[in-house]
């Protein structure tokens, strides 16, 4: 279900207008938001189960602070990530179309913080998370973390966010599991995906 999703997006963005940019990259973002919400309540609907079996349950404020620090750690290790692929001459940029939405002017910002900072990490975790990681802990907790931190990875496209996706899908993986609430694992996301809008409002504001 998720390859199809991602296949289905590959399909999708050659198809948006290049002559609209904000537009483009906002169709893009909620397309981000949707696929990951239709997945789930696919997974759910298939397998009709309580919350807490796809660890939709209440956290601790201990817990949600160490969602928060894991998801600032994330994001350095992601441009680390990012920085050394760069260095050795790979330059695509799959982030670009949410840049150019986010630089469109006040109401594509909001619009692109809401959905990219807000909603994807919602939808994502409780995808790849919520379903995946939780299918795959039959098999064991290494399997389990790394084949669905893998997926999520992949959903993203291969490119130059890959591997850092795979070391912050871990993080988020091992949030969930060692917390048992997906909730740790989406405050992360979220420090994470509100460096996109931040960035552009820096940008902006300093004229750069």
């Amino acid at each position: 279900m998720t390859l199809a999703v991602g296949s289905l997006a590959l399909l999708i963005v050659p198809l948006l207008p290049e002559s609209e940019p904000v537009l483009s990259g906002l169709v893009l973002a909620g397309w981000s938001v949707l696929a990951p919400f239709a997945g789930f309540a696919a997974a759910a609907l298939i397998r009709i189960r309580s919350w807490p079996a796809f660890s939709i349950r209440r956290t601790t404020w201990r817990w949600l602070l160490v969602g928060i620090v894991a998801g600032v750690v994330g994001f350095i290790l992601k441009g680390v990530l990012n920085a050394a692929i760069i260095a050795l001459g790979f330059e695509e940029n799959a982030q670009v179309p949410y840049y150019e939405a986010a630089g469109g002017g006040i109401l594509p910002l909001v619009l692109t913080f809401a959905m990219i900072s807000l909603l994807v990490p919602l939808g994502e975790e409780f995808l790849f998370r919520g379903v995946v990681m939780n299918g795959l802990l039959r098999y064991g907790a290494v399997v389990a973390v790394i084949a669905s931190s893998v997926v999520f990875a992949l959903f993203h496209g291969i490119n130059l966010a890959l591997p850092g996706a795979v070391v912050f899908g871990i993080i988020c993986a091992e949030l969930v599991r060692r917390s048992g609430s997906i909730w740790p694992a989406v405050a992360a996301h979220t420090i994470n995906n509100l460096g996109l809008p931040v960035f552009v409002v820096i940008v902006s504001t300093s004229g750069m």
